[in-house]
């Protein structure tokens, strides 16, 4: 990077270091970017015993991140006002300082059982890390400013992206190196120690500034300031991406699990976006921009009908249509850069607008909307925005004429809402594919119209309004029909065909009630009688006698409350109050009511309630804690089953489940029992939902665990003839047992074993 340029306060750049002045930059810019990004999955990690796995965890701490990712760019260019050699002396005096909060770690302060999540998170991670996020943060516009100072006045963007690149180095290494390889106290320590290397060469690259700033004003003409409307286009292009990635990440972790290396997909491949549009050679970026419409049209289908059936599939599309339309308006952003010395004042706009997004589909959507509308709402807004050239430039000369363009806008709309009217209707000739049929129309027509924003734009609104959007404004409508909160969205549907009402979560279902007059309390889905869980529930009077008490961690729809018996005591421990409300006060369900109606239920995390519980309190505790397809990481640790075994009587059972659609969890059971001295059996119910007296149940499966193996087998021995036997559950030789110090799901990742049932 070494050339040669004028001579600088009597000293030439033209020296002996030139040649490694530069690599040094890009090493200090690398190295502050792999460091910011690296803790963000670490410390998110470190939360999740404490605070949960729902999914929202990580968008708050998204939230806190891109607040103090604003801060740190606010600071450098209030900094910019200092020559370059007091900016690193009071940049060196806040590294120095941020250090007194190594080693990185949690502060010591607990939620209540009743902390609104939404508020205490951001608290939490802001005291925990927001001095040493801050002063990292701000490494990306400084470190490129010096450089541009000390090399003559060279253009510095093209580390920015360096800095993206670092930032995607670092999001990566935690899932796939740093997670797996090392407790949590090792990689605190080795940030640690990264962060006084970072100190060191913050300091060799201050050594090499010049007394004297010749980017400043006053030493040479500066440009002019860019406009403010220029100033708010940046905040825009900025804003969708951003947003973007939090809606898109929603859809991942709630539906598969709540752990970083899902977390860093959509991140890791939006920071990706800025080191491709960035960069100094713009062949893929110009290419990703003029291919971005088009993927609007097609994969933003794909990621708004969003099949249940083909999860990673979906997953891929919403992450490829995340990448494309990032890099296509960061490429834009990058086209109308600013002048060198106006560089702090973009890279606020820019980190100005993606705490917009983040705030908006972050913090405000759950707020505002009862489903991810926030999602194609963004995708929209993309539309209006992207940059984009016709198919052919025969098209575009069309397109070109305006008079010829305002009739053919025109006629492009009004088919465009003619298509999507009959695909709404669905009409018989069309079969039971018309939503797909008009949408390719759509997507055709919207093909042709790339090049002119109004049609485009009409095209995108009518394929999400045929493909799901529309369905989930009626649903939406309906009262009671869908309730969204910190932990997810839920919707009830009636299923007068089936004589049933379901609960879904995300896309699964939680819970079914049969309609019929006479059947709304018959156990159901996951609980049925010849479910795990149902065994054990009609054996318990036989195990633990007429006076037993009974846990549950998960309220659901309620459904096991209808295996209580007289002289039993229950209590059910949910996090989500909404839950409760959709459970027992809209009336939605009738397992509480009219089951147990007067039940306790101790609304918190369950780590948190269950550790104020008396010793030995129960006699049965069952855990059913999912969130979508989700079973939370920190339930299914080493110590939150010796947390199980302190409130479950000594010759008491733990009935644990493990259905799912992705991960196979009975390692982790099984290493877990090891490690608490349980003795465990799995029990595999599997559901032929052809067969007419099943349509209401679901395939499951269950681990039992017992610390007295006596109490194991009795329960075991009463399996009903006829039915697939109990096996036994050993540990998996090589699988290290989950800790909230270490866990992997890697080893984890299939099909799953079996399937639990998507909701309809």
């Amino acid at each position: 990077m070494a050339s040669a340029a004028a001579p600088i306060d009597g000293r030439s750049i033209e020296t002996d270091d030139a040649r490694w002045r530069g690599p040094l930059f890009v090493l200090t810019i690398f190295v502050g970017s792999f460091l910011l990004f690296l803790v963000q999955p670490m410390i998110a990690r470190m939360a999740l015993p404490r605070l949960g796995g729902a999914p929202a965890v990580w968008n708050s701490a998204m939230l806190i991140y891109q607040a103090l990712l604003l801060g740190g760019y606010s600071y450098a260019h209030l900094l910019g006002r200092l020559n370059v050699m007091r900016q690193a002396l009071v940049h060196a005096v806040l590294l120095c300082a941020a250090a007194l909060w190594l080693p990185i770690g949690l502060a010591a302060i607990y939620p209540s059982a009743t902390a609104n999540p939404a508020l205490w998170v951001p608290w939490l991670l802001l005291v925990s890390i927001g001095p040493l996020f801050f002063a990292v943060s701000a490494q990306a516009p400084l470190i490129q400013r010096w450089y541009s100072a000390a090399s003559g006045g060279r253009d510095p963007y093209a580390l920015y992206a360096a800095s993206n690149l670092g930032s995607f180095a670092g999001l990566l290494a935690y899932p796939l190196f740093v997670e797996p390889g090392f407790a949590l106290a090792a990689q605190s320590r080795l940030w640690s120690i990264g962060y006084g290397v970072l100190i060191l060469l913050v300091i060799a690259c201050a050594t090499l500034l010049p007394r004297h700033d010749p980017t400043r004003p006053g030493i040479a003409r500066p440009s002019e300031p860019p406009p403010l409307r220029r100033q708010l286009y940046w905040v825009l292009l900025a804003f969708v991406p951003s947003g973007l990635m939090l809606s898109t990440t929603t859809y991942i972790t709630t539906d598969i699990v709540a752990m970083p290396l899902l977390w860093v997909l959509p991140l890791g491949l939006y920071l990706l976006s800025f080191s491709v549009a960035f960069s100094t050679r713009g062949g893929i970026a110009r290419t990703i921009t003029f291919i971005a419409p088009f993927a609007l049209l097609i994969c933003g289908a794909v990621a708004i009908r969003n099949n249940p059936a083909q999860p990673f599939f979906s997953m891929a599309v919403g992450l490829l249509l995340l990448f494309i339309v990032a890099v296509a308006l960061h490429g834009e952003m990058y086209r109308t850069r600013p002048a060198p010395e106006r560089l702090t004042g973009f890279y606020l706009a820019m980190s100005l607008g993606g705490a917009l997004g983040g705030l908006f589909a972050g913090l405000f959507a759950p707020l505002l909307f009862d489903w991810t509308y926030e999602h194609p709402l963004l995708l929209l807004l993309a539309g209006c925005v992207v940059p984009m050239r016709a198919l052919a430039p025969a098209l575009q000369r069309v397109w070109n004429d305006d008079r010829r363009a305002t009739l053919l806008t025109a006629v492009a709309v009004g088919l465009v809402f003619l298509f999507a009217a009959v695909g709404l209707a669905g009409p018989a000739w069309l079969g039971g594919n018309a939503a797909m049929i008009t949408a390719v129309g759509i997507g055709l027509i919207g093909m042709l119209a790339v090049g002119r924003r109004i049609p485009f734009v009409a095209c995108l609104l009518a394929i999400g309004l045929v493909l799901g959007v529309w369905h989930s404004f009626e649903l939406s409508a309906q009262p009671g029909a869908r309730t969204r909160s910190y932990f997810g969205i839920y919707t009830v549907r009636d299923m007068p065909a089936d004589g049933v009402r379901s609960l879904a979560h995300g896309t699964t279902q939680h819970g079914v009630e049969i309609t019929v007059p006479g059947r709304e309390t018959e156990p159901t889905a996951y609980y049925g009688r010849r479910s795990g869980i149902g065994q054990a529930m009609l054996a318990l009077p036989a195990l633990a006698g007429a006076d037993a008490s009974v846990g549950v961690v998960g309220l659901g729809t309620g459904t096991l409350a209808c295996y209580a018996r007289g002289g039993q005591s229950w209590r059910f421990f949910e996090i989500d109050p909404a839950v409760l409300r959709i459970a027992r006060d809209d009336g939605a369900f009738h397992f509480l009511g009219r089951c147990l109606p007067h039940v306790p239920v101790i609304i918190g995390d369950a780590r948190l309630t269950l550790a104020a519980r008396p010793e030995g309190q129960f006699d049965l505790l069952a855990l059913d804690a999912f969130s979508s397809d989700v079973v939370p990481m920190h339930l299914l640790t080493v110590e939150a089953f010796a947390n199980y075994a302190r409130v479950v009587s000594r010759d008491g059972l733990l009935l644990v489940h493990i259905s799912n659609r992705f991960l196979d969890l009975r390692p982790v059971i099984a290493g877990a029992a090891a490690s608490g001295g349980w003795t465990a059996a799995v029990y595999h119910d599997e559901i032929d939902r052809d067969a007419r007296d099943q349509r209401h149940l679901a395939s499951s499966v269950w681990v039992a665990m017992s610390r007295n193996p006596a109490s194991l087998a009795r329960l075991t021995a009463l399996a009903p003839a006829g039915e697939t036997r109990w096996q036994p559950l050993s540990a998996t030789p090589g699988f290290t047992p989950w800790t909230d110090d270490f866990a992997s799901i890697l080893p984890l990742l299939t099909a799953g074993v079996p399937k639990a049932d998507a909701a309809p």
